[in-house]
């Protein structure tokens, strides 16, 4: 593990320590303004991250006028509030991927990525998320694109499926370890498939989306109920405890042979993805899902905010993740004797994460709908 380097900046000391940096976020304005390829530079940013409800921010934002007339455009065209959607946010996704290329090609296609997610309104439906995933990557039409898929159960099927068709896929909404065993399960299962199909493995790549912040809101609400000294110590430490456990998972399962086989015969492992990475408890530190998750080939997407916190006052002392293990697995056995039960903890928080992108969706698909209707008579 390299030592973070006197004088360089939290970030670049973040890549060294082989973490790339991700943007979770995305918008028009944020494309065309130049600050997204000014990200790249500034701090370090090599991919970006997108899901409804970042795309529900950026085109409903009354201060952003950007998405004005190509909404005018459509609806003059004819376009239906789900066609007005896919070609608002495939455009923006493309035009973002083409100003990650550089980082694509310099990376060997290992970064700039820029993600996009299947209607979430699939979330429960296996082939639909199959044949939107599809749509999505052949409309984008950039090598450097990942389409996004939960990790639900019919979600596991189809990370199969389109993997099995050479498609690079992010891996989205995990919250527990054993979901995540999946998750791998599926990856290995599509590249198994794509072998056959004949696809040539080095050229997928995938990464896996492993929920850290929302884990420990909801364990705190849980251990606040207990009111004791002991359920007092616990909080705070499930969200780091659960990624760093994931971690460990990811080492042993592309350790194992399966694995080996497929990366001798060119495969790619699925990395770890940290996100929901913003703190949300204002008594913990603004940088403590970014620092204290500091391990060789992981991607840690940021909200801007975190981001900032990080290039402004992150300290980054090498690997925080591996040395780790047995506290982390300590922190489970408290967590279990106290009566938390994580697995009702995973689930609750899978089905609020869905909930909350369909949510999101439907705010969208209603602000669509409404710029649609007024746009101008006269440009229909």
């Amino acid at each position: 593990m390299s030592t973070p380097t006197s004088g360089s900046t939290p970030t670049q000391q973040l890549v060294d320590a082989g973490v790339s940096i991700w943007l979770d976020d995305l918008s028009r304005a944020r494309i065309a303004s130049g600050n997204l390829a000014e990200l790249i530079t500034s701090r370090n940013v090599s991919g970006v991250t997108t899901n409804p409800s970042i795309f529900q921010a950026a085109i409903g934002n009354a201060n952003d006028d950007s998405y004005d007339a190509p909404l005018a455009a459509l609806a003059a065209s004819g376009a239906d509030v789900d066609g007005a959607i896919f070609e608002l946010t495939t455009t923006d996704v493309r035009d973002a991927a083409d100003i990650f290329r550089g980082v694509f090609d310099a990376t060997g296609g290992v970064d700039g990525r820029v993600s996009i997610e299947v209607s979430p309104d699939l979330a429960h439906d296996t082939d639909g998320t199959v044949a939107e995933a599809k749509k999505l990557w052949a409309k984008v039409d950039r090598p450097n694109t990942l389409i996004k898929i939960p990790a639900t159960k019919a979600g596991l099927p189809a990370i199969t499926a389109v993997i099995a068709e050479g498609i690079s896929v992010n891996v989205t909404l995990i919250f527990s370890l054993e979901r995540y065993g999946e998750v791998i399960d599926a990856y290995l299962a599509g590249l198994e498939q794509a072998k056959a199909n004949g696809h040539d493995l080095s050229a997928i790549h995938s990464v896996a989306s492993f929920f850290v912040s929302r884990v420990d809101t909801e364990v705190d609400k849980r251990l606040s109920a207990f009111e004791s000294e002991d359920a007092e110590a616990l909080k705070s430490r499930a969200g780091l405890a659960n990624a760093r456990l994931a971690y460990e998972l990811f080492e042993k399962q592309f350790g194992a042979a399966r694995a080996q086989e497929l990366i001798a015969a060119g495969a790619n492992v699925q990395r770890p993805l940290w996100a929901s990475t913003g703190v949300k408890d204002p008594a913990l530190p603004d940088t403590l899902y970014v620092t204290e998750l500091v391990a060789p080939g992981t991607v840690n997407t940021m909200p801007e905010k975190t981001l900032e916190a990080t290039f402004d006052h992150g300290v980054v002392t090498g690997d925080t993740v591996t040395g780790a293990y047995a506290d982390a697995h300590l922190v489970f056995s408290q967590l279990a004797d106290l009566g938390v039960d994580i697995t009702d903890v995973t689930q609750t928080l899978e089905d609020e994460g869905v909930a909350k992108f369909i949510a999101s969706w439907q705010d969208l698909k209603k602000t669509v709908a409404a710029a649609l209707a007024a746009a101008p008579e006269t440009s229909r």
